[in-house]
């Protein structure tokens, strides 16, 4: 075996190994940098008296969406990032001090491997198309298929056909679809189940009902601790 044919039978072999590791594997958090041990003096009671009369008193935070937090998860893959962003700096301006959070909603198991497994086989074709007369005699083959004939005497553009298709299956595997909307912990629109985005009137509307429905909640809860 020449080293052109380990070349393209080692770098999909890697490039498998390596998608497993990461897929099965979580790195381990970072560790936190070190802080540097500064020595604290004294100061005078003069200076602790100017001090405490410049501390100015705290402000509690205010707003109507103050204690709340919207969670939108979405497909980062489907270009949805642009209108979560819209209802994001909508659900802020309705709501002062309400906390949003975007965040990837990632396709499933089976779809994420599949993806995984794609550039492979791209490779693959990429690698029988360029060296075929040498692959198929090892693989048991007394002579290549008429199709591999009919791949070689156009190469480039069946290289170029197997790269563009591949590119589009991962793209495929990789999306979910999703954007959902949770207020609270508790989901008040998912894209998967309506089959389309919500509206800014829509979504202004869903969040201020959970809103004030938890409002009730905590109010019962406080006055059942004072009863």
């Amino acid at each position: 075996m020449d080293r052109s044919q380990i070349l393209l039978v080692g770098l999909p072999l890697f490039l498998l190994f390596s998608d497993i590791f990461n897929l099965f594997f979580i790195p381990p958090p970072a560790k936190p940098a070190a802080q540097l041990h500064r020595h604290h003096h004294d100061s005078p009671p003069v200076l602790q008296e100017h001090l405490q009369s410049l501390e100015f008193p705290t402000r509690k935070a205010t707003g109507s969406g103050y204690g709340n937090t919207v969670s939108i998860d979405f497909c980062a893959s489907c270009s949805y990032r642009g209108t979560a962003i819209t209802m994001k700096n909508m659900l802020e301006s309705q709501f002062p001090g309400i906390n949003v959070v975007m965040a990837n909603y990632p396709a499933s198991l089976p779809k994420r491997v599949l993806g995984k497994l794609v550039p492979i086989a791209q490779f693959g074709v990429i690698g029988i198309i360029m060296g075929g007369e040498h692959i198929f005699p090892r693989l048991g083959f007394a002579a290549p298929p008429q199709w591999y004939y009919s791949m070689r005497a156009n190469r480039f553009g069946s290289m170029a056909s197997t790269w563009l298709l591949g590119n589009f299956l991962q793209s495929y595997l990789q999306s979910s679809g999703a954007f959902e909307v949770y207020c609270n912990g508790e989901m008040v629109f998912s894209k998967l189940k309506e089959n389309r985005f919500p509206g800014e009137i829509e979504l202004k509307d869903l969040v201020a009902r959970r809103i004030s429905s938890s409002r009730v909640i905590d109010e019962q809860i406080q006055g059942g601790k004072w009863s």
